[in-house]
């Protein structure tokens, strides 16, 4: 039964995915038609985000009243009618608007996602339904990165987000039919989650975790935004930039399950995600090669973020069971505070310098960040473990 409830997360997470690149992938659409600048291309990409910086938290309180099936679909048609106004807009303003609808979305969907895999995985083969369950979100960008760009070309940018907003339609569906919680998962009844459950070893963790977990993100987000650019730049077409770059989004569906599956049966996760790390970085630096794009793109999706699943199994290791809904909008607050920050940044030093691969050298400086992160992590928990 939980291989079937993972199954139906990960089709219905795509959703997220699929909406967030969006905007990435007409990102030059918007600079032609509204005479914006990157740097507010990045705003946009990073408008996403905002909203969980000031909902996270709310959404973790959520969880002690409503059940973890209707928030996800709450969440998921958020991101519909977010990407709906984004398709009618006539101004950087609205689709300002629609994009924090759906990071609005995005943060009661991706919060109760994890939480529901974490229920129903606690303690078995958490790292692979972990790894499974993130590499959603590659699956829906790389989506994104050839559908939304073919139907740009095609029928217009508002096609895209059109395309997005039935896409999260049917999810929203899927989820409020067919979800069932674990037998002996608690749904919402009473008072559950309170702060002051939190012990402040937890809270450390947790921030630790939503550090490594958030600047990991972050330097994708970099790679997808900007790499294409950095190919561009030498010649190659638009189209075939994105589908060279979209080569790494697919494979990271199936590496990201075979690292996590690598953790679990070692015991060995820190060790796969510096390897892998190091190798995302060497992406990165050859980059610039053009010849070796293709390489440079398969070397990325093979390792570079190949570790989600063993990243995002921290949080099961962060805090106890009954603090895991209040835990993850903290874990959410810190990533989208991260991931708001990052994209405007990198967006920044490409307008400044009319070089993409200064973003570039941005991602290369975060995933550094994310072996430090975790390598802190190890030892705070080491030190002062979080009780079973």
């Amino acid at each position: 039964m939980r291989w079937r409830i993972l199954a139906l997360l990960f089709l219905t997470r795509i959703d997220l995915g699929f909406q967030f690149q969006t905007l990435v992938s007409v990102g030059d659409d918007l600079v032609a038609e509204f005479g914006i600048g990157y740097t507010e291309v990045g705003s946009l990409i990073g408008m996403f985000m905002v909203p969980g910086m000031f909902l996270a938290l709310i959404a973790g309180f959520a969880g002690s009243r409503i059940s973890d099936r209707w928030l996800v679909g709450f969440g998921l048609i958020l991101l519909a009618g977010g990407g709906g106004i984004a398709s009618i807009a006539e101004s950087t303003l609205t689709l300002h608007v629609a994009r924090a609808v759906c990071g609005a979305g995005f943060v009661f969907s991706s919060l109760y996602f994890t939480k529901m895999v974490a229920d129903w995985f606690s303690g078995r083969e958490i790292a692979t339904a972990m790894s499974i369950l993130v590499m959603s979100w590659p699956f829906g960008i790389a989506m994104g990165q050839i559908a939304h760009e073919w139907l740009a070309v095609t029928f217009g940018w508002r096609s895209a987000f059109m395309a997005a907003t039935g896409y999260c339609a049917v999810g929203a569906l899927l989820v409020l039919l067919f979800y069932r919680p674990p037998p002996m998962a608690e749904t919402g009844s009473g008072p559950r989650l309170t702060l002051p459950r939190l012990s402040g070893r937890e809270t450390a963790l947790i921030l630790i975790a939503a550090a490594v977990w958030g600047l990991f993100n972050a330097g994708y987000v970099v790679y997808l935004g900007f790499a294409p650019l950095v190919l561009e730049a030498d010649g190659i077409s638009s189209t075939a930039a994105a589908a060279i770059i979209s080569i790494g989004s697919w494979l990271m569906i199936f590496s990201g399950a075979a690292a996590g599956q690598v953790a679990d049966r070692t015991g060995k996760p820190d060790i796969v995600l510096y390897f892998c790390m190091l190798g995302g970085i060497a992406a990165l630096l050859l980059l610039p090669l053009t010849s070796l794009a293709v390489g440079v793109s398969l070397l990325f999706g093979i390792l570079g973020m190949a570790p989600a699943g063993i990243i995002m199994a921290l949080t099961g290791q962060a805090m106890r069971p009954e603090n895991r809904a209040f835990g993850m909008g903290l874990f959410f607050t810190v990533y989208f505070v991260i991931m708001t920050a990052v994209p405007p940044a990198a967006g920044w030093l490409y307008d400044r310098s009319g070089d993409a691969f200064d973003a570039i050298e941005l991602g290369i400086l975060l995933f550094v960040a994310v072996m430090v992160s975790n390598l802190a992590f190890r030892m705070l928990r080491k030190r002062r473990p979080v009780p079973a």
